[in-house]
C-alpha cells in the first residue's frame, strides 16, 4: 500500500501485477480551467479517470449575483473559490467512476504536483488510507517509458465507496479567526511572495494574508528533477520555518486550499504528524471585511 508517493515504476508494477488500482489525473490550470480536460484527452496514463478541480473535486454553487464571485453550494464542507464538497457528495463521486474501498488510488497532474494534491487529501478525509500522489508527475511517468494514451476512457461499472473516520483534518474559517493571537496555531500560506506580501492580488477582492501566517511557496518542496525533494531536506527547511513552533499546531493555507497540500504532504514526507487544512484559505477569509489583513 503506497500512502504518500508513488514512484513511475512502482506504478508500473502495480499495473503489472494486475493490482486493483485506480489512476486519477487531476491536471488543471486556474486561469483557464478547461485546459486540464483538453491536455487529459491528449494524453493521459491509460485507463486514468480525469478528476475536475471545479467540478468532482469542488462544490461551486451560483455565482455570487453582486461580485460573480463562487459561492459554496450549502452543505459544501468549505467556503473560498474551491469550496470542499460535503463528504458524502465526494464519496458518490468516487462511487460513480467505479472507486472502491479495496483500490489503491494514484493521482498526478502534469502542474508539479499543484492540483493532485487535493484528491490525496479529499481521499484521506473520506477515509482512505491508500492513497499516493505519483512522484514527478505525468512527465516522470513518461520519462521512464510510461504509456500513454490519448482520448477518452470508457466509462468505469459504479461501485459503492464507504465512508471512513477522516484520516486527515479540516479546519474551519472559525476555527482559524478564533486561533489568532489566543492559541497555539501556527498557520503556513502556500502562495507566491508577491502574493503572500499582498503586492499583487489576480484572484481574490483583496491583497494580503492572514496576520501571523508563515509563507513557505509550495513549489519550495520539489526539486529540480520535478520530483519532492528527500525527506531530510524537507525536514530541515520546515524546522527553520518552524522556528520553534510545535508542528503540531500547523494549519495550511493558500488561495482556496488546493496548492497548501503539497506543503502538508512534504511535512508528512519529512516524518511529521499529519496536519490541518484550512480548505477555504485565502479566498473564504479575505470575503469577510471582519476580518483582519496583514501586508508585507
Amino acid at each position: 500500500m503506497y500512502t504518500t508517493l508513488i514512484s513511475a515504476g512502482q506504478l508500473m508494477a502495480l499495473q503489472a501485477a494486475k493490482a486493483r488500482l485506480m489512476v486519477f489525473d487531476c491536471s488543471f490550470d486556474l486561469m483557464d480551467p478547461t485546459l486540464g480536460e483538453k491536455q487529459y484527452l491528449q494524453s493521459h496514463i491509460p485507463a486514468a479517470v480525469f478528476a475536475d478541480l471545479d467540478h468532482a473535486l469542488s462544490d461551486k454553487g451560483t455565482p455570487d449575483p453582486k461580485t460573480g464571485a463562487p459561492q459554496a453550494h450549502q452543505g459544501a464542507a468549505s467556503g473560498g473559490r474551491h469550496p470542499l464538497p460535503s463528504r458524502e457528495k465526494f464519496a458518490m463521486w468516487l462511487s460513480g467512476v467505479g472507486f472502491a474501498n479495496d483500490m489503491q488510488a494514484v493521482a498526478y497532474d502534469r502542474n508539479g504536483a499543484n492540483y493532485c494534491g487535493r484528491l490525496w487529501w479529499m481521499l484521506k478525509w473520506a477515509g482512505h488510507e491508500a492513497v499516493a500522489v505519483l512522484d514527478g508527475g505525468l512527465q516522470a511517468w513518461q520519462a521512464a517509458g510510461g504509456e500513454v494514451r490519448s482520448g477518452p476512457e470508457p466509462s468505469h461499472f459504479q461501485s459503492n465507496f464507504a465512508l471512513g473516520e477522516p484520516l486527515r483534518r479540516l479546519a474551519t474559517l472559525e476555527e482559524v479567526a478564533a486561533g489568532l493571537g489566543r492559541s497555539p496555531q501556527t498557520l503556513v500560506d502556500a502562495r507566491a511572495p508577491q502574493r503572500f506580501r499582498g503586492e499583487v492580488e489576480p484572484l481574490d477582492p483583496v491583497a494580503g494574508h492572514i496576520p501571523g501566517a508563515l509563507n513557505r511557496p509550495f513549489a519550495q518542496n520539489i526539486g529540480a528533477d520535478g520530483r519532492f525533494k528527500p525527506p531530510q531536506q524537507l525536514r530541515a527547511e520546515f524546522e527553520q520555518l518552524l522556528d520553534g513552533r510545535d508542528p503540531a499546531t500547523v494549519i495550511h493555507q493558500c488561495g482556496s486550499g488546493v496548492s497548501a497540500v503539497p506543503n502538508l504532504l512534504a511535512m508528512e514526507l519529512a516524518g511529521y504528524p499529519p496536519t490541518a487544512l484550512f480548505a477555504g484559505s485565502w479566498s473564504e477569509w479575505s470575503r469577510n471585511p471582519k476580518l483582519p489583513v496583514e501586508k508585507g
